[in-house]
């Protein structure tokens, strides 16, 4: 296929980020839509968009950590998770149970949900760079895609990265009824963990499929359907 539109896009959006612009106007995510529907251009321009979404990212970052710091904070954010919903075993009165018991759900909620992209992308040959905060209306901690091996991997395994996540995130209310049972929680806290498990599939379904991971996984799906 003739490849100079793309070619135009890339040398549009390397100017603009050299002088401090954003990429808006230069073509440069039709260009990248380009490249994952053709795979065979992806060793050509892959790590000529990863240059170019690097800035992009950086810029826009609140805050960001390098990979191997960010994944031992989130592993022992998930081990503290787990060690409060444990404490809520031995813990005495009416609340403490109960408050330790959600205090675990909520930790494992924000430190699983990334930790879950890093696993299955890793697995899958994706690489990742490091974490990070966007901003303070969504301030979860999210892990930053490698875009060159992003758009190198087949786009079927793209969308099950994007997927690992929301799908493990939704899976840790249902795993931790048991817990709950066991804990001995009051029988209005157990129900309450089926609602966050239920809420958050209502919230994927209402949200995540137009603006976030359900998005990115049908998006990639498409690419991967087209002929």
């Amino acid at each position: 296929m003739p490849t100079h539109p793309i070619e135009e896009s890339l040398a549009e959006a390397e100017a603009a980020v050299r002088a401090g612009a954003g990429v808006a106007g230069t073509g440069f995510w039709e260009a990248v839509n380009t490249v994952k529907r053709h795979p065979e251009l992806a060793d050509r321009y892959a790590d000529r968009i990863a240059q170019v979404e690097r800035e992009v990212f950086r810029r826009w970052a609140l805050v960001t950590v390098p990979l191997h710091v960010g994944t031992a904070l989130m592993a022992i954010g998930t081990v503290l998770g787990v060690a409060l919903v444990g404490f809520a075993y031995g813990a005495e009165g009416r609340w403490a149970p109960v408050i330790l018991f959600y205090l675990g759900l909520g930790v494992l909620l924000v430190t699983t949900h990334s930790l879950a992209h890093l696993v299955a992308g890793t697995a899958m040959g994706i690489g990742f760079t490091g974490w990070f905060i966007g901003e303070l209306r969504r301030p979860q901690p999210g892990v930053k895609l490698d875009y060159s091996s992003y758009l190198r991997a087949p786009a079927r395994t793209r969308a099950r990265m994007h997927a690992a996540g929301a799908l493990f995130t939704k899976t840790v209310p249902f795993l931790l009824l048991g817990a709950a049972v066991a804990a001995d929680l009051p029988d209005w806290a157990v129900w309450g963990v089926l609602v966050v498990g239920v809420g958050q599939i209502v919230t994927d379904l209402a949200w995540s499929t137009r603006a976030s991971d359900w998005k990115k996984y049908r998006r990639e799906m498409r690419f991967a359907q087209e002929p």
